[in-house]
């Protein structure tokens, strides 16, 4: 493990990293640390566990992940690290990368190539809803985004065991969200935006369903039919927003710290 001063040094070291990988790398480098900053940003962190994982552009073995140790607020461009599927480091460099990542990562990468990103995180309301039974209900408009696309995986204990990932990938299936039993939350898109979209309003869902249950108060219950509508809704929802939350985020951040595209 290196030290503070060590690990300063091989950071410094990587901001030389732009020039020694192609545009398409380097702009996919960019738009993950810009969600790792965003998930800080938002305060769906814990610590330095957790990942974000995006494929590496023209390639279907190798991914980009944060290096172990780093907070995500502290995450950027240079400093994301090239793996494969069993989160191997494919580059020279004396860094390290969680190996609890890719027993996730790595499966449902394998699994989905119709994958480029997959995002993970341990928040408080994403670990409640995960432990109620019936998991996230449909009462809110923001449940109702994400709705209709979840699989459930039951916990095993941390995910350092190969031999879950054939259950993990079977309880996922074709769908986009899967939320771990007493564990946390998991989003995957074909672009980093969406995953990260996923994530956001799959998170909200969980905070306004805990805030909804806590207390004796009878639910609402949207119909069958609107419930069947709002999902057609959200699901048409690219065809007019044309990116243009992304692009707001991205301004976000740019005005609050632009080190994320160094």
């Amino acid at each position: 493990m290196l030290t503070n001063e060590e690990l300063q040094r091989v950071l410094q070291q990587r901001q030389q990293l732009r020039t020694q990988v192609s545009p398409e790398e380097w702009a996919a480098r960019v738009e993950l640390a810009a969600c790792y900053r965003l998930i800080a940003h938002f305060r769906m962190t814990d610590w330095i566990y957790n990942h974000i994982s995006s494929r590496v552009p023209g390639s279907h073995e190798h991914y980009l992940i944060n290096p172990f140790g780093l907070l995500y607020e502290e995450v950027s461009a240079s400093n994301l690290v090239k793996v494969d599927v069993h989160g191997r480091l494919a580059e020279d460099v004396p860094l390290e990368v969680n190996p609890a990542a890719f027993v996730i990562h790595g499966a449902i990468h394998t699994a989905r190539p119709d994958v480029g990103c997959v995002l993970h995180t341990h928040t408080a309301a994403g670990v409640a809803v995960a432990a109620q039974a019936d998991g996230l209900l449909p009462i809110s408009q923001h449940a109702m985004r994400v709705y209709g696309q979840i699989g459930y995986h039951d916990f095993e204990g941390i995910a350092l065991d190969n031999a879950e990932q054939q259950r993990l990938v079977a309880d996922m299936g074709s769908n986009n969200i899967l939320i771990l039993r007493n564990h946390g939350l998991l989003t995957a898109g074909r672009t980093v935006p969406e995953a990260f979209e996923l994530m956001f309003y799959l998170e909200r869902a969980c905070q306004i369903q805990i805030a909804a249950t806590s207390g004796p108060q009878k639910l609402v219950f949207p119909s069958a039919e609107v419930q069947s509508r709002a999902i057609a809704q959200f699901a048409d929802s690219p065809s007019y927003i044309q990116g243009r939350d992304w692009l707001a985020l991205i301004r976000l951040l740019d005005r609050i710290d632009p080190s994320y595209r160094s």
